[in-house]
């Protein structure tokens, strides 16, 4: 009879940790749901705001580091952003002219190249062809050139639709200035956000909170600083080698394909394709050095795969590529520019959250029903 009794009181236990998890997720449920309809509804003027926040994020452990070294929290920020505006206005100063003439001249002489690499393709000899690919020369002319046709329309249509999204987001000029006076205040008062938010969470459950944070906080970090700094020197290793070859738009490329390969295989794949179709329309039949541009781009993911990603990003991530690159589609269409922007770190976190969310599962009486309770009693009696 008592037995029976703690059965129930145990059922009945279980039960009601079963219904607290469901609140606690219909809870959570709501609240996404609210930041989701905030960024849909705010999209066109958060540009500036969650870039000022990206770059305090990155830029905290180094705060940090100066004062264990003796500044103080506004010191170290002054520090921080005076460098990041030398830095800035350096490059826009020195870089972005030279990446705005080359992307100028690359988007007004990209029919030319199309035309050029399609004659290359198809100058083979007709027969040659026909016996040993088993294809028509007039079709595999055509098919070449509808391909080639709708590739230009995608990446013109691709280049426009980001300048556009760009100027209807917020104004340039806005989001150099509004970024750095954002990025200098969350910078500087980071830790007491923290600590305030840390505050607001219920008592019960400050251990599991925690826990969760610091999962998210590891697999953000890994991929935004440590995914952001192997695009950087990807970025320079390509635009510095595709430079010294003699590439025509080697440095846009170059940066251009560092930036984009965070992407998994398609930012490779992108730049791999831009850089050899360029070498091959500009420098053939002098093949050889098609091999060295070639070589460059494998050798850039080498040092990507074998040390950059060890060393700077690790494991700890956690980020699927199919993943990602859904949630880098889905945000960037449901928000602009600044769903691109938030998709990796709402990625990690989402992925935290459902492994949080099946291991509950996993230990509720949903999923193992109150027949394994049954069961382990009926054992013990025996």
């Amino acid at each position: 009879m008592k037995k029976q009794e703690a059965d129930l009181q145990e059922q009945a236990a279980e039960a009601v940790a079963g219904s607290a998890f469901w609140r606690q997720v219909a809870f959570w449920v709501v609240v996404a749901a609210i930041l989701i309809g905030f960024l849909y509804v705010f999209s066109a003027i958060l540009l500036p705001f969650f870039a000022g926040m990206i770059l305090a994020y990155f830029l905290d452990p180094v705060a940090d580091r100066l004062e264990r070294w003796g500044l103080s929290r506004m010191a170290a920020t002054i520090v921080i952003l005076v460098m990041f505006l030398i830095a800035l206005v350096l490059g826009l100063m020195l870089i972005i002219p030279i990446l705005a003439s080359q992307l100028a001249d690359f988007l007004r002489r990209l029919p030319e190249y199309l035309s050029s690499l399609q004659g290359l393709v198809t100058s083979f000899d007709p027969e040659w062809l026909s016996e040993t690919v088993g294809v028509d020369a007039g079709s595999l002319r055509e098919g070449i050139n509808s391909l080639l046709t709708q590739g230009a329309g995608f990446l013109s249509g691709l280049m426009a639709s980001i300048w556009s999204s760009g100027k209807t987001l917020i104004d340039i000029a806005g989001l150099f200035v509004v970024t750095p006076v954002v990025a200098f205040y969350m910078l500087l008062d980071w830790d007491r956000m923290v600590a305030k938010v840390d505050s607001w969470v219920p008592r019960d459950h400050l251990g599991t909170v925690r826990g969760i944070a610091r999962e998210i906080d590891i697999s953000v970090a890994g991929f935004v600083r440590g995914q952001g700094t192997v695009c950087i020197i990807l970025g320079v290793f390509y635009a510095i080698g595709l430079t010294v070859v003699g590439l025509n738009f080697g440095l846009l490329i170059g940066l251009f394909t560092g930036l984009i390969s965070f992407i998994p295989y398609v930012g490779s794949m992108i730049g791999l394709v831009l850089s050899v179709g360029v070498a091959v329309v500009q420098f053939w039949p002098e093949w050889h050095w098609v091999v060295v541009v070639a070589v460059i781009f494998f050798s850039g993911q080498f040092l990507e795969g074998n040390i950059l990603q060890p060393n700077l990003v690790g494991k700890s991530v956690g980020l699927h590529p199919v993943w990602l690159m859904f949630a880098l589609f889905a945000f960037g269409a449901l928000f602009g520019f600044v769903g691109l922007l938030v998709a990796v770190p709402a990625a990690a976190a989402v992925g935290v959250l459902v492994r949080f969310a099946l291991s509950r599962y996993l230990a509720s009486p949903v999923y193992r029903g109150h027949a394994v309770g049954a069961d382990v009693s009926a054992s013990t009696r025996k």
